[in-house]
């Protein structure tokens, strides 16, 4: 799909994600974003230049009227509660959002001739799913591609892991800290990581509506790079100051992150787009030319001393 004079609706468009989106997509494009929280609104129509319209996920007719205003020819679907120890504390939020808001936007879209329904997930929902946001990312996933196929609506799923300084991610965090004390708290220096930027994030959803004819009815990722979280720390300290110390965990959390799942092997084919490693997974269909090694952050490719430190020392332009 050419994306040249398309009209485009992100859900969660008020987002870390769906406002850089919008900045790359608006060019060409007439792109609308929507959110719950109307300061969030405001500023992003700002930082945009872009139409904000209000919109919560989870009421079912406010996704219909602006669906039915906007008459978009492809929807974004970024809207999430995303926080691991909040989705443990508060697992009916997430199920409100990421499933029943999810299941609300496809009904939608399929009801209003929608031509594309793009969905942003994330490395918790590969197996083995060890919290109740992956849990939800993991239903939209399967409803989003099981769901393809029936109407002319064509859906897919983006699935990655961190997006380096997006809201509430480790190093936001830690520069809070690191402004504030002088030393960062860290509940896993341990734990591994996938790490790579907005910049990278963005990019694969455009790699997915360019090619969503190939990926419809399944989830594409990318390679991305981990690293240890203390080795980031390390950098950290070596090149800004401060120190860091351990802290309590946080419900829901786990050692390494996986992007492809033993489970999914069978079903996961790799395929080069734009000069990069891709994958493309089903669910239900195993593939001629499977994966043979699960995707993780204990055997993906590390982040190099000097990719840490531009990772960290270039935050995105915010807000002013």
């Amino acid at each position: 799909m050419e994306l040249k004079g398309k009209k485009i609706l992100i859900t969660g468009g008020t987002g870390f994600l769906g406002k850089r989106l919008a900045l790359a997509l608006k060019n060409d494009n007439e792109v609308i974003l929507t959110g719950r929280n109307n300061k969030l609104n405001l500023l992003a129509e700002k930082f945009t230049g872009c139409k904000v319209m209000p919109m919560d996920v989870v009421n079912i007719e406010q996704v219909r009227e602006v669906v039915a205003e906007v008459k978009p020819d492809i929807i974004i679907h970024a809207a999430a509660t995303k926080f691991v120890d909040k989705a443990e504390k508060f697992p009916m939020e997430a199920v409100d959002v990421n499933v029943i808001g999810s299941q609300n936007v496809a009904r939608v879209a399929m009801d209003k001739g929608v031509k594309v329904v793009l969905g942003i997930s994330t490395d918790k929902a590969s197996p083995p799913i060890r919290n109740t946001y992956g849990l939800t990312k993991s239903l939209m996933e399967r409803m989003f591609c099981a769901t393809d196929g029936k109407t002319d609506t064509m859906f897919a799923c983006v699935r990655y892991g961190n997006v380096a300084w997006s809201t509430g991610s480790v190093l936001t965090i830690w520069k809070k800290m690191f402004e504030e004390t002088g030393v960062i708290g860290t509940t896993g220096p341990h734990m591994r990581r996938f790490f790579f930027t907005v910049d990278e994030a963005v990019q694969l959803v455009i790699t997915a509506l360019e090619n969503i004819e190939r990926i419809r009815g399944r989830v594409l990722a990318r390679e991305m790079k981990a690293a240890q979280i203390e080795d980031i720390l390390k950098v950290w300290v070596k090149h800004l100051g401060g120190k860091y110390e351990k802290i309590g965990g946080r419900p829901g959390e786990r050692e390494d992150e996986y992007l492809i799942g033993e489970t999914e092997l069978p079903y996961t084919e790799e395929w080069e787009l734009n000069g990069i490693k891709h994958y493309i997974i089903g669910f239900n269909k195993k593939v001629p030319n499977p994966l043979k090694e699960v995707v993780a952050t204990f055997n993906a490719p590390r982040l190099t001393e000097k990719e840490i430190l531009q990772l960290i020392t270039n935050p995105p332009i915010e807000e002013q």
